[in-house]
């Protein structure tokens, strides 16, 4: 079994699964596409999925399981996922971890939602569902998560999950990213640097920027916009470079001057290769074929190992970080976590306390103040 990219007449495009034979699994095929057209999920998303779903349907083989009866099995599988490599084994070294935590829960995840999508279409028995999951309340989630009513409900908890250790994501320097523009090597990538950092987008939003989502006039209101200063709109649209906004919803990110000189710099440097002087995308090949097409948000990653490469930065850099930096900045710099909410693009605020990165000033004036406001003098 393994994934395979499907392009449909529109262009959009999704992954599924096809085995040794080259047909589709379709009961895989149904689900994917599910994902990809009734849950308007990213094509990014779908390859995760179908690479999960392509492991667990090699393990069913390789062990001569019917996928539907081997949902009954799942803590064998996650054993397999730990120490097997390749998919056509059965056996590998107790000793060797192949696969951690994170990557295992993210399989599990995807093959989860796939049985249970074929239960719900009659492809696989109601019993399939009590090897996945258990009933459980929502006394044990988050408070965030039990609803503003506060009404004690039943749920469905997954049954197989590996512990995983909670580590706080990088947040990028002030210091790494200078390091960054300093080891860039044009004017686009220090304008797709500045953006990654000084307006926190995802590199799925950043390379899928239109010139019309560009709003740098310091009176937008002939473009039919009344937002105050240069500012960007970041739209969820079908993009051809597998570009993707993962909000739902619209929502416009106001910059600073430096990105707008950065913008500026960039469009002069672009506007002497013919070949991208026509496209629509702001972020567009020059140095590489094909000259002129938009840039993949792989092609972000690989950009910024790069300058992190030159700029000696171990660990390098990831868009990500860029994007914790940014937050953190905001908030360090007195903004407030709705705030930070509504330029990351957040639907719950719950999802911007994972970017905060006090600074360690920050702390120390926090700490600083209660021993200032303790203290007999300060009453």
């Amino acid at each position: 079994m393994r994934t395979f990219p499907v392009k449909m007449p529109s262009g959009t495009r999704y992954w599924t699964v096809i085995g040794d034979d080259l047909l589709v699994m379709s009961e895989a095929d149904a689900y994917l596409r599910h994902l990809r057209f009734g849950r308007d999920a990213a094509e990014s998303t779908t390859k995760t999925y179908a690479g999960a779903i392509a492991l667990y349907l090699a393990w069913c083989a390789a062990t001569g399981q019917d996928w539907r009866a081997a949902a009954g099995r799942m803590p064998a599988f996650v054993l397999w996922l730990r120490h097997c490599s390749l998919p056509g084994t059965t056996r590998g070294s107790a000793t060797t971890t192949v696969r951690g935590p994170r990557r295992i829960n993210c399989v599990l995840a995807g093959v989860r939602g796939f049985l249970t999508f074929a239960v719900d279409h009659d492809d696989a028995p109601r019993a399939v569902l009590a090897h996945l999951y258990e009933l459980a309340n929502s006394q044990d989630l988050p408070a965030e998560a039990r609803g503003e009513d506060g009404v004690w409900r039943l749920r469905l908890k997954a049954r197989h999950r590996v512990p995983a250790i909670n580590r706080r994501p990088d947040r990028a320097s002030d210091d790494d990213f200078l390091a960054l523009l300093r080891a860039c090597l044009s004017a686009r990538d220090r304008l797709l640097v500045i953006l990654l950092a000084r307006a926190g987008l995802r590199r799925g939003e950043l390379v899928g920027l239109r010139r019309e989502d560009v709003h740098f006039l310091l009176d937008s209101s002939s473009l039919g916009c009344t937002f105050p200063g240069a500012h960007l709109h970041v739209v969820r649209r079908q993009n051809i470079n597998g570009a993707w906004a993962k909000s739902r919803h619209s929502r416009i990110v106001p910059v600073d001057s430096l990105v707008v000189q950065a913008h500026d710099q960039y469009f002069t440097e672009r506007a002497r290769n013919d070949a991208a002087r026509e496209s629509d995308f702001v972020f567009v090949n020059l140095f590489r074929a094909p000259i002129g097409a938009p840039m993949t948000p792989a092609a972000v990653n690989e950009l910024l190992a790069a300058a992190s490469h030159r700029a000696e930065l171990n660990p390098a850099v990831h868009p990500h970080a860029l994007r914790h930096g940014f937050a953190s900045n905001v908030l360090d710099a007195g903004g407030s976590i709705d705030e930070v909410q509504e330029l990351l693009g957040h639907a719950s605020i719950s999802s911007s306390q994972v970017y905060l990165h006090p600074a360690p000033q920050r702390l120390r004036d926090a700490v600083e103040r209660v021993a200032h406001h303790s203290t007999p003098a300060s009453r």
